[in-house]
């Protein structure tokens, strides 16, 4: 969710492969914390669409802040070769993050 800033409801807990209702909740605490604030879509009255907030946005930069030192620290034990390999790895993994592929539709399981 980080990678946008807006997320439609249902669409992003189909991505993400989550049941909607799970996130209701979630949602429903970061809006409560002010971390997010719903606004009805404008092509689909029925839909929500979430954003970011501005304490959300806060919130977000210091939590990435705080990874980045940590990040900075754990890299700091590497050595040459082991940093060019994560390099690699992460120039990969960009580029799966980006790949059109498509996992057929399974059929789910009743509960």
């Amino acid at each position: 969710m980080t990678r946008s800033l807006v997320a439609h409801d249902p669409p992003r807990a189909t991505t993400d492969r989550q049941q909607p209702q799970s996130l209701t909740r979630v949602f429903a605490e970061l809006q409560r914390d002010g971390l997010i604030s719903p606004t009805r879509d404008t092509h689909d009255g029925r839909q929500q669409v979430l954003e970011i907030a501005q304490a959300g946005r806060e919130a977000l930069a210091h939590d990435l802040a705080q990874r980045d030192a940590w990040l900075d620290i754990a890299l700091a034990d590497l050595n040459e070769t082991e940093r060019q390999v994560l390099v690699l790895v992460a120039r990969l993994m960009d580029r799966l993050a980006g790949s059109p592929a498509v996992l057929p539709d399974r059929p789910t399981s009743p509960r």
